[in-house]
């Protein structure tokens, strides 16, 4: 062991904080408070560590700089849920903070964690404690106090942070009442300490393994082409980089970057990000594509795939229609586009016909990335674009997006739930400003109150109810309103607790576990219980959660 780290040994150390949230990432989802069968905070933050660690990885002898914005950068992108992008934003802050040192010691490593910590905060419109925000700053401010107190010995210091760290976890539950009724730590603060773990086994010398494997494919069944059929490939050779940039790379260099590869390619995808551009493009000569981009930096992560000859292989034909699907065909200019995240055949098709120009797949089992964001910005081709997250677990990557985009107007409504993104666009006036409907929006969706039906993956007590494992739960905009073992009372319940004077519209979205006849006869009800209440029923297709009401 040593008292002085250099950038080697700290992305040894980063990887094995990686392996270990990644290896605990399912006891962290089981600590989420609420026993729906979408408890992803482990997940969420391992895949946004994650995409950070395969670029690390792939660094043969990385000098303090490289490192730090391969960490930075990448879990920024891969940042998913609340949890993943305060988790990168921890990273941000603290590699702001050495990212010019070539080697750490004890008091660089306290200015890290305050600039982390610091970071993280303000990334946050509304701070929590109790979360892993309060965990990172104990963290910090043991490290602090260890400077104080003239500690000069780096494996007491990792320690006793560490120490105090799960000290502060353990009082989480004492700080936010909903953990203390359920039982749990803060699931996030966990997975903080997981990464704090590993990294501080790396420093001792523990064996670890430190390869990082790529993320499994998707085994969702898809209807390919035979092997052998004939297809025109237009541009034989799919190109991806990343280029290092040493020289000025501004908006218009962007533009004429973009413009460059039109000319030799197709499916092109540029997406900057301070000192960093990811580039993917399909061409019939990446020589030319390499060489225009070593005009603005190095390259790294450089991969290039002969498409014809990949052709022949049923797998690659699987994978590739779903790539080919991802890059879709450039869309008309308009002054104003609409992106939604969503997921059910149903609701997609709702967003689709209220004009909604690209739909992210979507919700409470799959927190889309920071990178998925800016993919779908890239695809629309507007001025400005409104953003409808309609999650609550959501809003912090569309707002992070929002952060690194510079050259369209990028306007993020805080929808918490998909019938208050409904309401959002709906309430949309062409004729209005920009800014007259952003206020519009964020009024009319406070109007809207929701609820969802799903079950119940544990036992527990919430919102002083005692739920059993697969009970089904009505939950509400402030918590659990009803619980049972009936799906239809449950639902009636919940909609009951729901109502208040002057409500109007009911709206019942239901999933693709219900039957039609099912969703008839819960519409029927309500119509019978609230008669001056006009009650609209529309298929969702959503899944886990069975229904999904609105009344307005």
């Amino acid at each position: 062991m040593t008292n002085i780290i250099d950038a080697k040994v700290l992305a040894k150390m980063f990887l094995a904080g990686a392996k270990n949230l990644e290896s605990k990432k399912e006891w962290i989802n089981d600590l989420n408070v609420f026993p729906v069968p979408d408890g992803d905070t482990g997940t969420n933050m391992t895949l946004t560590i994650m995409s950070a660690a395969k670029d690390v990885a792939a660094m043969e002898k990385p000098d303090m700089k490289a490192l730090c914005k391969a960490i930075s950068s990448g879990s920024l992108r891969g940042a998913r849920g609340n949890s993943g992008v305060i988790l990168s934003q921890l990273f941000r802050g603290f590699t702001k903070s050495i990212k010019e040192k070539e080697k750490l010691d004890i008091p660089v490593f306290a200015d890290a964690f305050e600039k982390a910590v610091e970071t993280a905060y303000k990334a946050v419109m509304k701070p929590k404690e109790g979360t892993i925000l309060t965990v990172a700053k104990g963290a910090s401010t043991r490290a602090r106090e260890l400077v104080n107190e003239g500690c000069e010995d780096l494996g007491i210091f990792f320690d006793e942070i560490i120490r105090y760290a799960d000290e502060v976890l353990e009082r989480t539950p004492e700080m936010l009442p909903v953990l203390k009724q359920a039982g749990v730590v803060d699931s996030g603060g966990q997975g903080l300490m997981q990464v704090l773990k590993g990294a501080y086994d790396a420093y001792l010398g523990k064996e670890i393994d430190f390869s990082i494997e790529e993320a499994p494919k998707s085994t969702g069944k898809k209807t390919a082409p035979e092997a052998n059929s004939d297809v025109d490939i237009k541009f034989g050779y799919c190109t991806e980089f990343i280029i290092m940039l040493t020289k000025n790379f501004n908006i218009k260099q962007e533009m004429d970057f973009k413009e460059y590869l039109e000319s030799i390619g197709d499916s092109i995808v540029v997406v900057a990000d301070d000192d960093v551009v990811k580039v993917h493009v399909h061409t019939n000569d990446p020589g030319l594509a390499i060489q225009k981009a070593l005009k603005y930096g190095a390259l790294s992560n450089l991969k290039i795939d002969n498409m014809r000859l990949e052709h022949q292989e049923k797998l690659f034909q699987e994978s590739q229609a779903s790539k080919e699907a991802a890059l879709e065909e450039t869309m008309p200019h308009k002054e104003v586009g609409f992106i939604a995240v969503s997921v059910g055949e149903g609701m997609n098709e709702i967003f689709k016909g209220l004009g909604v120009d690209y739909m992210i797949e979507g919700g409470q089992t799959m927190n889309p990335s920071t990178e998925d964001m800016l993919n779908a910005i890239d695809k629309v081709n507007a001025d400005t674009i409104f953003i409808l997250p309609n999650n609550k677990n959501i809003i912090l990557a569309a707002n992070q997006a929002q952060a690194m985009v510079e050259h369209k107007k990028i306007i993020v409504i805080p929808t918490k739930t998909v019938p208050q993104g409904i309401t959002a666009i709906i309430n949309y006036v062409p004729d209005l400003t920009a800014e007259e409907n952003e206020e519009t929006m964020k009024r009319e969706i406070g109007n809207v109150k929701t609820g969802q039906v799903t079950y119940a993956v544990r036992d527990t007590v919430i919102d002083d109810k005692e739920i059993n494992q697969g009970d089904y739960m009505g939950i509400g905009d402030d918590g659990i309103l009803s619980v049972g073992s009936e799906v239809s009372d449950v639902t009636a319940c919940m909609v009951q607790e729901m109502m208040e004077d002057g409500l109007e519209l009911i709206s019942v979205y239901y999933g693709e576990d219900v039957k039609v006849e099912a969703a008839e006869s819960l519409k029927a009800r309500l119509e019978q219980a609230y008669p001056s209440c006009d009650i609209e029923l529309q298929y969702g297709g959503q899944p886990i959660y069975y229904y999904i009401i609105s009344a307005e």
